[in-house]
């Protein structure tokens, strides 16, 4: 049965980039980029010249050299994301935040007081324009797939209703980098089976897509691309799990970049769990290697973790097995962990001093309760005086910080 169009996808255009041109009005008109060693974001006017974020600075001046860099006013991301995410609010309960500058709506329980999901649509934009003083496109489709992708074709700055008549009409003549979940090695495999339309997608064979990309990334593309999307929102989601990554070019893997990068994202993401009293028994690293290729290892907990310590302990005996499983390969480019299965409210729980082999990294052992009253003295100092206060001396010393811890934690979801 065919339902209405209700689902609204709202995306503030460029968002940083147009935070600092809201900042500084004589950089509205020109390219801009928020960042310096690495674009972090860039305005339209930049990325008429190619510049996108993640790209490196030299390589943007290159592309664009009138480009202008300013630093990142954080803060104001944050109120102004979060005010424009109030304002979806203002007219639906059923709101579902992906990130600071994007969230899902759901109107259907609301036209009656509003009007139709276009003219709410509408409004919204109006308001987020008078109000805040920034563009913002939005997406009117049936499912959260299509409003996602309709909100990618207004832009910038524009509104898109996708007719359920005509949906399928209208989806399958479009790129199929506009798919949720491809990217830029999910979009090379699509091109070598002769894949660049959505459509074109539709009618591969579903055995092609599963031998290509893996049974469940090719089983869920096939269906979005007819737009089986049975998705509902999921207002005030909390995060499952907690992770960050580390993008180091071309690093040799030894030990003096692997271990001060790996406490550094420990640090960060152990910090967040015992914020929030949610310490996970999953951790897993991901180690990417020079050409792009990546491999994960996970190991599962008898007890949960949130000692900042004792988790870049754990991330590196996996990322040792990980390299002692590919000996050839002696260059990294990226190290990520995350923790998963996290705990509610949990409390530590003593373990009794039993000589175990590992018990330096098990939280409850003498030596890792001292670790957790450590950290719980450092998130107390960092409350009052900063992050930058005090910290894990190979963890400040030991790694380059191209993209500010600030501009990642914008982008990280509630736990």
């Amino acid at each position: 049965m065919v339902t209405a169009a209700t689902i609204l996808h709202a995306d503030l255009d460029a968002f940083y980039a147009s935070v600092e041109q809201l900042l500084d009005p004589s950089l509205r008109g020109k390219p801009i980029a928020v960042g310096g060693g690495v674009v972090l974001a860039a305005s339209y006017e930049a990325k008429a010249f190619g510049v996108r974020g993640g790209m490196s600075g030299r390589q943007a001046r290159e592309l664009c050299p009138q480009l202008m860099f300013v630093g990142g006013h954080f803060k104001d991301y944050q109120r102004l994301g979060d005010a424009a995410i109030g304002v979806l609010g203002d007219f639906t309960p059923l709101v579902e935040r992906i990130s600071i500058d994007e969230a899902f709506a759901d109107v259907a329980g609301c036209t009656h007081l509003f009007g139709s999901p276009a003219d709410i649509a509408a409004a919204i934009r109006r308001r987020v324009r008078s109000e805040l003083g920034l563009p913002i496109s939005v997406g009117v489709a049936r499912t959260k797939h299509l409003a996602k992708i309709a909100s990618q074709v207004a832009k910038p700055d524009g509104l898109v209703v996708v007719d359920p008549d005509t949906e399928l009409k209208f989806l399958h003549g479009l790129p199929v980098e506009l798919m949720w979940g491809v990217g830029p090695v999910t979009k090379a495999r699509l091109a070598a089976m002769g894949v660049s339309t959505i459509g074109q997608l539709a009618k591969s064979p579903e055995t092609s897509l599963t031998q290509s990309l893996g049974p469940a990334a090719g089983e869920k593309l096939a269906a979005l691309a007819w737009n089986r999307d049975p998705r509902e929102l999921r207002p005030h989601r909390r995060a499952h799990s907690a992770g960050a990554q580390s993008a180091l070019g071309k690093r040799p893997a030894i030990e003096r970049v692997i271990r001060p990068t790996l406490l550094h994202l420990a640090d960060r993401i152990a910090t967040r769990l015992r914020r929030k009293s949610r310490p996970g028994r999953t951790v897993t690293v991901r180690v990417r290697f020079a050409d792009m290729r990546a491999v994960t290892r996970s190991i599962t907990l008898d007890a949960p973790v949130d000692a900042t310590l004792i988790l870049a302990q754990r991330a590196e005996k996996l990322v040792h097995a990980i390299l002692a499983d590919h000996p050839g390969e002696t260059v990294i480019s990226l190290l990520a962990i995350s923790v998963s299965h996290l705990e509610e409210h949990w409390d530590l729980e003593l373990d009794l001093p039993l000589g175990l082999a590992d018990e330096a990294l098990r939280p409850g052992s003498r030596l890792g309760s001292a670790r957790w009253a450590a950290d719980c003295a450092v998130d107390k100092i960092r409350d009052r005086f900063g992050w930058d206060a005090i910290g894990y001396g190979s963890a400040v010393l030991g790694v380059s910080r191209s993209v500010p811890d600030a501009f990642r934690e914008l982008a990280e979801k509630e736990l």
